[in-house]
């Protein structure tokens, strides 16, 4: 398949870094603006060469590869760079979807344009967004998270930093971290948040799990399927209004304590002696706080 850009836009690429976006796993899902650029720019840079081709391949595109990883040798990006200086049109992909979100790219595009090259955006296929569109949750608002920390107690901080986040909250995860993801999840967010596992998205064995946290960690351990592939891992937002439904003896025991500990101590140790939610305390401690700075 042979594409070459409407006549409106030119039948020749300006010179420029064009970032362009690639299927996350079916090959048909490309744009054709894609498959055009592609074609003709001068060079394609990718996250791995050998991954790319197969691509190329599909779609007849027979322009020369270079790799490109934000963490190889600066030589490499100075090459690049250096090709743009001199009027070349450059197209950066990744191995999958839109680069620089969760991809190699941000060097190359901010040293790009902080030498004034032209930066073009082609945009297309993307896991998260993908996900977002499928999940049925909340979409009005998400924050996009990447991926988590790999050592626990990094995780854990990074959780617990959006405990009170109202937004649908959205990540990439490993299969071999997935459970204890989740687990550290249920930590923070409590076992019956609504979540949603989106993996292997566009592909054959595409699965949408929907379910609490503590419901999708049983259908993970269960099934064997939910622990390959890329995952994104969705979290509806915090649902709690600060201090709502929380009895007296809670918060004047969250008062006692916040007053000596930090808030999500205070508010874990408040959780085991009430039985009440943790982030429901946390989330009042918060607004408390609040109040007294204000």
């Amino acid at each position: 398949m042979s594409i070459t850009l409407s006549s409106e836009a030119g039948t020749a690429l300006d010179s420029g870094l064009y970032i362009v976006a690639t299927p996350i796993g079916h090959l048909e899902d490309i744009t054709l603006r894609a498959i055009a650029v592609l074609g003709q720019v001068d060079i394609i840079a990718a996250e791995d060469t050998r991954h790319s081709s197969r691509l190329l391949q599909k779609y007849q595109i027979n322009t020369p590869l270079t790799p490109y990883h934000d963490h190889t040798n600066p030589t490499q990006r100075a090459k690049i760079i250096a090709r743009l200086q001199q009027g070349h049109s450059v197209a950066l992909i990744s191995d999958a979807g839109t680069p620089l979100i969760s991809d190699p790219g941000y060097r190359l595009v901010s040293e790009a344009r902080e030498l004034g090259i032209k930066v073009v955006p082609v945009p297309g296929a993307c896991a998260a967004i993908a996900a977002i569109c499928a999940a049925g949750l909340p979409s009005d608002r998400f924050l996009f998270e990447g991926f988590l920390p790999a050592k626990k107690g990094a995780r854990l901080d990074a959780l617990s930093a959006r405990i009170d986040e109202i937004a649908t909250l959205v990540y990439y995860e490993s299969p071999r971290r997935l459970v204890d993801t989740l687990r550290d999840m249920i930590q923070i967010f409590g076992a019956d948040r609504v979540a949603v596992i989106a993996r292997e998205l566009t592909k054959l064995h595409e699965q949408i799990k929907t379910g609490t946290l503590s419901e999708l960690v049983g259908q993970v351990n269960a099934d064997d399927n939910l622990r390959r592939g890329e995952c994104v891992l969705l979290i509806k937002g915090c649902e709690v209004v600060r201090g709502e439904g929380l009895p007296q003896d809670a918060i004047a025991i969250m008062q006692t304590l916040i007053a000596e500990l930090p808030l999500k101590q205070a508010a874990r140790l408040t959780a085991q002696i009430t039985g009440e939610k943790k982030n429901a305390l946390y989330s009042w401690a918060l607004s408390f706080q609040n109040d007294d700075e204000a």
